[in-house]
């Protein structure tokens, strides 16, 4: 792995690259973008092998980990070439986040694709209410995915958890137990300000992740974790098992000071900060010189000058961003 050259103002080395590889999602998670969505045009996408060159180009800048995003990474026609070609690059992590709607029938070329890991979401085991909170998604079908990701030899499934008050706060405790018996990782994540919504008003929903910590302290008891993740996340683990609880807590505990993420929308934006709107437009160099790697990596270097110190996510519902969580991945 070559040495890293992607050092920001406040002396953070970015190691860790998201790719957004579509805004299109089979689901219309309350929390992520509106009903009734508009996506992007394809030309205003970038291609399969674009996203190939701007993860090569961040591997050789000395990028160790790579997370594929959308949208859902899955709806995209031919991520498994990309998945493949992206797997050859020899990276410490290659992860993808997904909505596990399609992993009964793709996870286990995933895997022999090179990818090492999964992180589902799963916001209710309740059937209806999974379909309210995610519009138009199957319980059964991310259930039978989270299985056929443990049957494809996946060894590192993770589940996030979108915890909002009022919705499926109470199934903290179950979801909990969910993940013991399974023996999976499982995070819950404050819902972020991101894309206007008038489904629900977030500032009411907000659940913190000390108030989560606060339920399943009724039943477990939680020791922080000493490993650090490399992400965002803070875990915390229980004497009687072996999985680990994470919170990401974006508004209660702010993580920037050892932020080591940028995104690339699939548009092709360079997003330095989820909650900053500091960007730098790569499509315009991925076309301009389209066989000038030199330039583009130029540009992600440049880029890293245009890093703020910190978000600043109101707890109060006020939307800071207007692009919804699919144009940015999660």
């Amino acid at each position: 792995m070559p040495a890293n050259q992607l050092t920001d103002r406040f002396g953070r080395t970015v190691n860790y690259v998201r790719l957004s590889v579509t805004d299109r999602c089979d689901f219309r998670c309350v929390y992520c973008m509106a009903e009734e969505m508009v996506f992007l045009p394809r030309s205003q996408i970038l291609s399969l092998e674009e996203i190939a060159r701007v993860a090569r180009n961040f591997v050789d800048l000395g990028t160790e980990k790579i997370r594929l995003t959308g949208g859902e990474p899955l709806v995209r026609k031919g991520v498994l070439d990309l998945v493949r070609e992206i797997g050859s690059y020899g990276l410490r992590d290659f992860a993808m986040t997904t909505n596990g709607s399609q992993l009964p029938q793709m996870a286990d070329e995933l895997r022999r694709g090179g990818l090492h890991r999964l992180n589902i979401s799963l916001d209710s085991l309740d059937a209806d209410k999974f379909h309210r909170i995610t519009r138009t998604g199957k319980l059964s079908q991310v259930l039978d995915g989270i299985e056929a990701a443990r049957e494809a030899g996946f060894r590192g499934i993770k589940l996030n958890t979108v915890v909002m008050k009022g919705r499926n706060d109470v199934e903290v405790p179950e979801l909990i137990e969910f993940a013991r018996k399974k023996q999976l990782d499982i995070t819950f994540i404050e819902e972020m300000p991101l894309g206007e919504i008038s489904e629900h008003d977030r500032g009411l929903a907000l659940c913190t992740s000390a108030e989560v910590r606060d339920i399943i302290r009724q039943r477990h008891e939680l020791i922080p974790a000493t490993e650090d993740s490399g992400g965002p996340a803070r875990y915390y683990r229980m004497p009687d098992s072996p999985v680990r609880v994470g919170f990401i807590s974006p508004h209660s505990h702010n993580f920037c000071d050892t932020c080591n993420r940028v995104r690339v929308t699939v548009e092709g934006r360079l997003l330095l900060c989820l909650g900053n709107e500091h960007s730098m437009d790569l499509r315009e160099v991925l076309r301009e010189f389209p066989g000038d790697d030199e330039k583009l990596r130029q540009a992600i270097i440049s880029a890293m000058d245009l890093k703020p110190e910190r978000h600043h996510f109101s707890s109060e519902g006020e939307v800071q961003i207007l692009r919804f969580m699919n144009m940015t991945g999660g």
